[in-house]
C-alpha cells in the first residue's frame, strides 16, 4: 500500500517537481496548504527557495510551525528540502537580519563564505556511517545545489542526535542530516537524478 506524502504549500518551494519525484519513489503525493492533511500524512515536505525571512513569514502566515514540530515531537516523519531544511534551525541571518526559525535543529543559517556565491551546481556530500538519507549512495556521488547560505556544523547538533552530512564549498557546511523522524537536504533530490531518486526512496522507507 503506498504511502502517503503532502508537499507543504506555504508559498515556497519548488512544489511541482517535488511532487514529481517523490511520486516517482512510490508514494502517494498531495500538495496542499491544508494543514490536517499535513498533520495526519505518512509524511511531511517542507520545500523552500528564496530568503529564509520570506520563507518564514509564509510558514507563520498558514500557522504550519506548530504542525510540523507536533509531528516532530509524535514521531512523524518530515523532510525538509533546501531553504525548507533551514528553517529548521534556531535562525537565519541575511543582510544583517536575523529571523527565527523553527528551532528543531539546533544551529544557525548564514552566508557561505567562499569565493564564488551562490554556490549553483553539483557537489558530492560526505555522508556519516548511519545516515538514513545517505544510505546506499556511493562515496563520490553528486547532487545539485543552489544556495548563497548554510548552516554550520556544530557540537550542539552532534549533542542533539542530529546526524550531519556535509559538503565544502569555501567551507564546510550541512548539506543534509537526519534526526530520528527529522530529515533534510540543503540540496534538491528532486534536481539530483538517479542519486536524488534513491534519496528520496530512503526516506520513504521510514515512514
Amino acid at each position: 500500500m503506498s504511502k502517503s506524502v503532502v508537499i507543504l504549500d506555504y508559498g515556497s518551494g519548488n512544489l511541482r517537481s517535488a511532487e514529481r519525484a517523490v511520486a516517482r519513489v512510490g508514494a502517494d503525493v498531495e500538495v496542499t496548504a491544508d494543514l490536517a492533511k499535513a498533520a495526519r500524512a505518512d509524511g511531511l515536505v517542507v520545500p523552500g527557495v528564496g530568503a529564509y525571512a520570506a520563507c518564514m513569514a509564509g510558514i507563520d502566515a498558514l500557522g504550519a510551525g506548530p504542525v510540523i514540530a507536533e509531528r516532530v515531537r509524535a514521531g512523524a516523519p518530515v523532510l525538509g528540502i533546501c531553504v525548507g531544511m533551514q528553517i529548521l534551525f534556531d535562525e537565519g541571518e541575511e543582510h544583517g537580519v536575523v529571523t527565527k526559525g523553527l528551532g528543531l535543529a539546533p544551529g544557525a543559517v548564514t552566508v557561505l563564505h567562499a569565493p564564488v556565491v551562490p554556490h549553483m551546481g553539483w557537489n558530492t556530500v560526505d555522508w556519516p556511517a548511519d545516515s538514513v538519507l545517505g544510505a546506499g549512495i556511493p562515496p563520490g556521488t553528486r547532487f545539485f545545489f543552489v544556495h548563497s547560505y548554510a548552516a554550520t556544523p556544530n557540537e550542539a547538533q552532534a549533542a542533539a542526535g542530529v546526524r550531519v552530512a556535509t559538503t565544502t564549498h569555501g567551507e564546510p557546511f550541512v548539506a543534509a542530516f537526519d534526526s530520528d523522524v527529522l530529515r533534510a537536504t540543503q540540496f534538491h533530490p528532486e534536481k539530483s537524478g538517479d542519486a536524488g531518486a534513491t534519496l528520496l526512496a530512503n526516506w520513504l522507507g521510514t515512514l
